[in-house]
C-alpha cells in the first residue's frame, strides 16, 4: 500500500482541492478501501459555503465505493481484495442511540454522520471505515461500481424519505423536489404501493426522470403556487402524505399545507443552508390537533440495509443509474465539483472514476 494519497478537501470556506495526505492506516475494528468510485453530494457543496463546521483541510465525500486495502486485526468475514459499498452514516451499533434503534443518531444527534464532520470524508484514493464490522457491505459481482456508489447515501436517503411518510396501498403522496434524494424518493413510493405519485420539479429533465421512476403527475413550481396546484390536482383534499426533499421553508410549509388532516409529512431536506426558522402555519398545523404528523431523518446505515438496497438492484426492482449525467476522473474533480455547486449543463449527479 502506498504512503500518500490524494484527498479532495475543504481548503477554507468557499475554497477546494486536491492536496495530498497519509494513507490512512486501520485501527483494530477499522479498515481502510482503495476508492473506484464515489459520487458528489449537495450537501458537501453546503460544507464548502460554511453550513457545517469543519477545520480547514478537511477530505470531503462520503458516497464512494472500492476495495479492501486492509483490515484491522479485530475485524472478521472480510478478505483483502473484495469489492465494498460503505454507507454515508456508519454507526458504530454500540452507543445507547443505536441500541435504541437510532443507528443514524450514534452517539447524539446526527452523530452517525462521521465522514467530513468528524472524521475525514472518502473523496480520496482511500479511506477509512469505522466500525467496519457492522459497515463494510459485499458488493455482488452482477452489480458495478456505478451501481452500487448510489446505495451509499441517495438511496438509502430518499427511501427514507418514502419509509416515514408511512404509505399504504393506493395512498396519494406528493414529493417536493426531484434532486437526486428527491428522485429516489419518488422510487421509493413507487416501490411502497403509492397509488398516485406527484412531483414537484421545474427542470425538465428532472421531470423526465421523475416519470421513469414512477411519478403519476409533474407540478412545476415556475408555473405557479404547487400547493394551489396539488390541492386542484387532488379536488381540494390533499395528500396522505408529502416528502420534503429540498430543505427549503418555503418547500416545509408546502408539506403542510398539502397534506390531509392525519396525514404525514417526511423530510429528508437538509435545512442547513437556510438559518431562517421553520415556520408552522397555524391554519395548515390545525391549530395543533389536526392529528398531522412530522418525521425527520439521517440516511441509515449499517450493511444490512445496504444489501437489501443491493438485492433490489439485482432483482431488477430500481436503476438509479439514469441520474449520473456526468463522469469525470479523479483527476477533475474539482470541474464537477463547481459543476454541482451550480447545476450547470443539466447535471444530476456526477459519477468520479479512480484508476
Amino acid at each position: 500500500m502506498a504512503d500518500s494519497m490524494r484527498a479532495f478537501v475543504i481548503k477554507k470556506v468557499g475554497e477546494t482541492g486536491l492536496v495530498e495526505k497519509p494513507v490512512p492506516d486501520p485501527g483494530p475494528e477499522e479498515a481502510v478501501v482503495r476508492t473506484t468510485a464515489a459520487l458528489i453530494c449537495t450537501s458537501d457543496v453546503h460544507t464548502v459555503k460554511g453550513a457545517l463546521p469543519v477545520p480547514d483541510g478537511r477530505t470531503l465525500g462520503h458516497e464512494s465505493v472500492g476495495v479492501i486495502e486492509k483490515l484491522g486485526s479485530a475485524v472478521t468475514g472480510f478478505e483483502v481484495g473484495q469489492r465494498v459499498a460503505v454507507n454515508a452514516v456508519t454507526p458504530c451499533y454500540r452507543c445507547h442511540y443505536c441500541q435504541r434503534g437510532y443507528t443514524s443518531q450514534c452517539g447524539g444527534p446526527l452523530g452517525g454522520y462521521k465522514y467530513t464532520v468528524q472524521m475525514d470524508g472518502n473523496m480520496a484514493e482511500y479511506f477509512l471505515v469505522p466500525a467496519a464490522f457492522a459497515n463494510l457491505t459485499p458488493i455482488p459481482d452482477d452489480i458495478t461500481d456505478a451501481q452500487a456508489v448510489y446505495t451509499c447515501d441517495m438511496l438509502s436517503t430518499g427511501f427514507m424519505g418514502a419509509e416515514h411518510a408511512y404509505l399504504k396501498f393506493g395512498d396519494t403522496v406528493a414529493v417536493f423536489a426531484q434532486g437526486p434524494v428527491g428522485l429516489c424518493a419518488t422510487m421509493g413510493a413507487n416501490l411502497m404501493g403509492a397509488g398516485r405519485i406527484i412531483a414537484v420539479e421545474s427542470r425538465p429533465e428532472r421531470q423526465a426522470l421523475a416519470k421513469r421512476f414512477g411519478a403519476d403527475e409533474i407540478v412545476d413550481f415556475s408555473m405557479g403556487d404547487p400547493v394551489e396546484q396539488i390541492m386542484d390536482l387532488t379536488g381540494g383534499e390533499g395528500v396522505d402524505a408529502a416528502i420534503e426533499a429540498f430543505g427549503f421553508p418555503q418547500t416545509f410549509e408546502a408539506c403542510l399545507r398539502v397534506t390531509k388532516a392525519g396525514g404525514r409529512v417526511s423530510n429528508i431536506g437538509y435545512h442547513g443552508e437556510n438559518p431562517a426558522p421553520l415556520q408552522l402555519p397555524l391554519d395548515a398545523f390545525g391549530l395543533g390537533m389536526n392529528d398531522k404528523s412530522i418525521h425527520t431523518g439521517l440516511c441509515p446505515g449499517g450493511n444490512e440495509r445496504m444489501t437489501r438496497l443491493l438485492r433490489l438492484m439485482q432483482t431488477g426492482r430500481i436503476d438509479p443509474t439514469p441520474m449520473t449525467t456526468h463522469t469525470f476522473a479523479f483527476d477533475d474533480v474539482a470541474t464537477a465539483f463547481a459543476m454541482m455547486t451550480t447545476k450547470d449543463d443539466g447535471i444530476i449527479k456526477p459519477l468520479i472514476t479512480f484508476g
